[in-house]
């Protein structure tokens, strides 16, 4: 069972950024899938960020795209996700996931994955 833990959150004026990271316990490689999401208080989780199987392709939720950086460094079992220009609205915790038999389709669905960390949180001012 892979273990995940969350770190480099924090608070941010709007217009920062923040660099998180995800320690797995063992390496996430094909066919694991690994994503980041992320909760605001009273809202469902929501996808940000997943590389499918370990593959060339990150896909972004729209909300991120141009602003969030993910990767990924397999030899050290670690995922990253750059955050520039952070707005107010992007203040949550965010998640790292993962899982190994994901299918394309549910790249976004957060209960099909099933490895989870705890959770960082991110605070951004206006």
């Amino acid at each position: 069972q892979v273990q995940l833990v969350e770190s480099g959150g924090g608070s941010v004026p709007a217009g920062g950024s923040l660099r998180l990271s995800c320690e797995a316990s063992e390496r996430i490689v094909y066919p694991y899938t690994t994503a980041w999401f992320r909760q605001a208080p009273g809202k469902e989780r929501e996808f940000v960020a997943a590389n499918w199987r370990n593959g060339g392709n990150i896909y972004y939720a729209d909300s991120v795209k141009g602003r969030f950086t993910m990767s990924k460094d397999s030899a050290k079992n670690m995922l990253y996700l750059q955050m520039n220009s952070l707005k107010p609205e992007d203040t949550a915790v965010y998640y790292c996931a993962a899982d190994r038999r994901l299918i394309l389709s549910s790249l976004r669905v957060s209960e099909q994955y099933d490895y989870w960390g705890r959770g960082t949180q991110v605070t951004v001012s206006s």
